[in-house]
């Protein structure tokens, strides 16, 4: 078959199982992301091999695509009504649960014996989230309340926050392993995160006075999208985290611009069809074997990091005097972690080849896992809040 012909085949297949899923997860209690990544697996490699690995290299940009459409609207939420608003609640909450995570899986990783190195990324990789499946979830449910602006505010911030964790831990895995050029990774933390956002404030300005003021419809879905495009790929040019230039982009044009939510709403318009390419894909690349080669380190990790959010977001509601419900859900809510743990995985194995073998297997099979069950434990966190009626 000419592969134009079987790549439309394979879209059209992608969106039309979308629709059912969609409509699948309004008759039941999963997550329409659970169900995307489920099809996706069984149609993969891994699975009945429908989807062959070569279709699974749009994978890289469909994620990225996705990604930052994500950052962009996530940014909405980034408005200083709103901040004063929750901004407390999300600063406490996203401080504690990401310290929380990083040493409670430090500490119980060197109590079972893990060599120093190890632990020290390990508990740095277990702070990232999945902005894209808790976004989804939140979206499929209609969930609209503090709890729920909350939740967003922290998803918004949370992978800043794991990048500077991230960032410290690699510089004291560097110094425990005499390797020396300890300073490099907080130089390349501090480079992403400041250079994300001067790449969202440089665009994110104009973009606040210039876009929107045409007719609505397709020219503001077309500035929309060129300006958010043109921000995720000059901050990959950069070496910036293009997720949170993303996000920073759409705080600053929500903060300054008076007709700020004609973009986000015609973004909107067309995040869906990205969505299902990019958890339907991600699905397809999920590995069940990676399971059953982690043993007790990544068994340890995964029970550690759960550990680890509950409490660090018991801690951070008891500090910002959060009500009891979003003490109690809150860490639950936060469970999913895909693309930007793998992220760093790949970066810390990149300069510490030497620990791939074990850093590796743990970060793809905790993925599997926290991808396929934390949009679950979102929507049931959201459900027993009361921001929604369970099914």
């Amino acid at each position: 078959m000419d592969q134009t012909a079987k790549t439309l085949i394979i879209l059209g297949v992608f969106f039309l199982l979308g629709l059912a899923t969609d409509a699948i997860g309004r008759r039941t209690r999963l997550p329409r992301v659970t169900l995307l990544l489920i099809l996706g697996f069984l149609i993969g490699p891994a699975g009945l091999g429908f989807l062959s690995p070569s279709e699974g290299k749009w994978f890289s940009l469909v994620a990225d695509m996705a990604l930052v459409m994500i950052g962009f609207l996530l940014g909405e939420k980034l408005t200083v009504s709103s901040l004063r608003q929750h901004g407390r609640y999300v600063l406490w909450f996203s401080i504690a649960e990401v310290v929380a995570t990083a040493l409670v899986v430090l500490v119980g990783l060197l109590l079972i014996g893990v060599q120093m190195g190890v632990a020290l990324l390990l508990a740095g990789i277990a702070t990232a989230t999945d902005p894209a499946a808790t976004t989804d979830v939140v979206h499929q449910t209609k969930a609209d309340d503090g709890f729920t602006h909350t939740l967003l505010g922290i998803v918004a911030v949370d992978d800043a926050w794991g990048l500077i964790v991230f960032s410290l831990m690699f510089t004291a895995a560097q110094a425990f392993s005499g390797q020396g050029d300890s300073i490099a990774p907080l130089l390349t933390g501090a480079w992403e995160l400041g250079g994300a956002l001067l790449v969202g404030i440089g665009l994110g300005i104009p973009m606040a006075y210039l876009t929107g003021r045409i007719q609505p419809g397709e020219p503001t879905l077309v500035e929309a999208l060129g300006v958010v495009f043109l921000c995720g790929g000059i901050s990959m040019w950069l070496g910036v985290s293009f997720l949170l230039a993303s996000m920073v982009l759409g705080s600053v044009v929500a903060n300054l611009a008076r007709h700020h939510a004609r973009p986000f709403h015609a973004i909107e318009g067309i995040e869906w069809p990205f969505m299902i390419l990019f958890f339907v894909l991600a699905g397809a690349s999920l590995h069940a074997e990676a399971l059953y080669q982690i043993g007790l380190v990544g068994a340890a990790y995964i029970l550690l990091r759960i550990i680890g959010r509950l409490f660090g977001s018991w801690a951070g509601g008891a500090i910002s005097h959060a009500d009891p419900p979003m003490r109690r859900w809150m860490g639950m809510a936060l469970m999913p972690q895909a693309g930007v743990a793998l992220g760093m995985a790949l970066v810390a194995i990149q300069r510490r080849p030497d620990l791939g073998e074990i850093i590796l297997p743990v970060v793809i099979a905790s993925t599997v896992l926290f991808e396929v069950i934390g949009p679950v434990l979102t929507r049931s966190a959201l459900v027993h809040v009361g921001d929604l009626r369970s099914k």
